[in-house]
C-alpha cells in the first residue's frame, strides 16, 4: 500500500493507494487561514499537522489493515509558504502562505535584480518564498536572525514524519532560490536575501527516497517495516502526476482555489516576461509551464457568502446549455492575479451591471471572468513556445459541466473529463510513494485516467465569446489605478 498527503489551503487530504493504482480510500483533515491584515495569509504549522493525524487516524479507523502495509509515502502540498525553524527546529511565526501579498514592494525590489529571472527562469512574484523572508528581515528582524532553516509547506510535514530536512525541484522552483535549469539552490540567489544553503533543504527528486518515517509515528499509525518518503511534489506537478500530464504536449486545466492552466515540457522554456511560471517537474529530468489565476473557484464561493446560495445552486440556475455573455463582466481578482498582469494590488470588480442584472447574471459573469483569465493564460503560455490543443480538467469546479463548456469556448479547445476517480495532487503523491519505495518506472506509473467524455468549444458561440474576452481585457487597464 502506498499513502498519498496533500497539504492544501482548507485541509490535509490522505489516501491510499494499492500496488495497482486502486484507491482504498481518503479522508481529510480541516484547515483554516487566518487573515489578520487586508493581504495578508497564514496558518500554524502545528495545525498542519493536527489536519494530518486526523486523516491518517480516519483511514486507520476504516482500513486498519491496509494503513499497517503501507510502504512508501509521498507529499504534495500547497507552494511558496515560509515556514520559519530555528536552529532546534521551533517554528518561529505562522507560515506566510502562497496567497499573502504583503511582500509585493520586497518582490518588485528583487525582480529588478536581473539575476533573478535569469537564474530561475520566473518573476519573482509576492507570492514566491524569497521576497517574504526579505519581508521577515525588515519587518521581524529577531525572527529573521533566528531563522536557521526555511522549509516550504509540505517539507515541514516531511520535517514532522521523518526529521530531515528535505526539498525536491518542482517545490523549490516556486522560491526564487532555485537554479530551475541546474536543478540545484542558488548561493548567488540566496545571498541576495541575506541567506545561505544552510537555511534551505538538501535536494532530491520528486520520484527519489527523501527520508524514511520515523519509528513512533510508523507504531501509532500501526505499521511495521521500513516506509520509505518519496521526494513529492509541489501540489500542481503533484496533479499532474496523478492526471499522468506527464509527456511533453499534455496539458491540464484546474479549477481549484487558484486556476491553473499547465503543460509539461521535455525541456526548460523560461519567458518570465509572459508571467508564465516555468518549474522543475516532479520527475527527472521534465520541467513544466504554467499560467496561474489566484482566484478560480474561490470567486463563486466569495459570491456565495453574498447570495446564500452554494455553489451547486448557483451554476444550477444557469441550466445545462452555454449561453452567450450577457454583457456583464467580471474580473475575479480578489486578491490580486499573477498570470498575466502580476498585480498584488489589483483587486476584482463587476461591470456592465444594470437593473435587470440578477443573480444568475453575476453567476455567469464569475464563470466567464474565470474563463477568460484562463484565456488569459493560454495567450501567456502561447507567448512562453507552448501551445495547446486540448487539456484534461481536474479540481472540484470541473464537476460543473457549465463552467467547462465556459472554459473550452473561451480557449477554443477540447476539454477532456476524466473517467470517475480522483486523480488529484493526493493521487500523484501516492504515486510518487509508489515509485520511491518501489524504484518503479516513473513513466510506467504515471498514465493519465481514461477519458469519459469531452467537451467541445461552442463554435456558435465563439465570436461571441471572443468579443466578451475583449471588453474583459480592456478592463484591466481601465479599473488599475482605482482599485489599489
Amino acid at each position: 500500500m502506498y499513502l498519498g498527503l496533500d497539504l492544501g489551503t482548507s485541509g490535509v487530504k490522505a489516501m491510499l493507494v494499492d500496488a495497482g493504482q486502486r484507491v482504498v480510500g481518503s479522508a481529510t483533515g480541516a484547515l483554516d487561514v487566518s487573515r489578520p491584515h487586508p493581504g495578508w495569509s497564514e496558518q500554524d504549522p502545528a495545525h498542519w499537522i493536527r489536519a494530518a493525524e486526523e486523516a491518517v487516524a480516519t483511514l486507520k479507523a476504516k482500513h486498519a489493515k491496509d494503513v499497517a502495509a503501507v510502504k512508501g509515502i509521498g507529499l504534495s502540498g500547497q507552494m511558496h509558504g515560509a515556514t520559519l525553524l530555528d536552529g532546534s527546529g521551533k517554528v518561529l511565526r505562522p507560515c506566510i502562505l502562497w496567497n499573502d501579498t504583503r511582500s509585493h514592494k520586497e518582490a518588485a525590489a528583487l525582480d529588478a535584480d536581473p539575476r533573478f529571472r535569469k537564474i530561475t527562469g520566473n518573476i519573482v512574484f509576492p507570492g514566491f518564498t524569497a521576497p517574504k523572508l526579505a519581508w521577515v528581515k525588515a519587518n521581524e528582524p529577531k525572527v529573521f536572525a533566528a531563522t536557521k532553516t526555511v522549509l516550504l509547506p509540505k517539507d515541514f510535514l516531511r520535517f514532522w514524519l521523518t526529521g530531515e530536512f528535505i526539498s525536491e525541484m518542482s517545490d523549490s522552483a516556486g522560491t526564487s532560490w532555485l537554479d530551475t535549469a541546474g536543478r540545484r539552490w542558488s548561493a548567488e540567489l540566496l545571498a541576495a536575501t541575506d541567506l545561505d544553503e544552510s537555511a534551505m533543504p538538501s535536494l532530491v527528486e520528486g520520484t527519489a527516497p527523501g527520508g524514511t518515517l520515523k519509528a513512533d509515528i510508523a507504531a501509532r499509525w500501526g505499521i511495521s517495516g521500513k516506509v520509505v518518503v518519496a521526494g513529492g511534489a509541489g501540489d500542481n506537478a503533484a496533479s499532474a502526476i496523478g492526471a499522468g500530464t506527464v509527456k511533453p504536449g499534455a496539458a491540464f486545466v484546474s479549477l481549484g482555489t487558484s486556476g491553473v492552466l499547465f503543460a509539461a515540457n521535455a525541456s526548460y522554456l523560461p519567458n518570465p516576461e509572459s508571467a508564465v511560471h516555468t518549474f522543475c517537474h516532479a520527475l527527472p529530468n521534465t520541467w513544466h509551464q504554467m499560467g496561474v489565476i489566484l482566484s478560480a473557484t474561490d470567486s463563486l464561493n466569495w459570491l456565495t457568502t453574498i447570495t446564500g446560495k452554494d455553489a451547486a445552486a448557483l451554476t444550477g440556475e444557469l441550466g445545462e446549455s452555454l449561453k452567450a455573455p450577457s454583457g456583464v463582466t467580471f474580473l475575479p481578482y480578489l486578491s490580486g492575479e499573477r498570470t498575466p498582469h502580476n498585480d498584488a494590488l489589483i483587486r476584482g470588480a463587476f461591470a456592465g451591471l444594470a437593473h435587470t442584472s440578477d443573480r444568475a447574471a453575476l453567476t455567469q459573469a464569475v464563470v466567464e471572468g474565470v474563463a477568460f483569465a484562463f484565456r488569459d493564460n493560454l495567450e501567456a503560455l502561447k507567448a512562453a513556445g507552448t501551445t495547446l490543443t486540448r487539456a484534461t480538467a481536474i479540481g472540484g469546479g470541473s464537476r460543473s459541466s457549465y463552467w467547462l463548456k465556459a472554459i473550452a469556448t473561451a480557449l477554443g479547445i477540447p476539454i477532456d473529463i476524466p473517467a470517475d476517480g480522483d486523480f488529484g495532487a493526493a493521487f500523484g503523491a501516492a504515486r510518487l510513494g509508489l515509485i520511491a519505495a518501489e524504484n518503479a518506472d516513473p513513466l510506467a506509473v504515471c498514465t493519465p485516467p481514461k477519458t469519459a467524455a469531452t467537451i467541445e468549444p461552442d463554435t456558435k458561440l465563439a465570436d461571441a465569446f471572443a468579443s466578451a474576452h475583449a471588453r474583459y481585457r480592456a478592463l484591466y487597464p481601465a479599473i488599475k489605478g482605482a482599485t489599489q
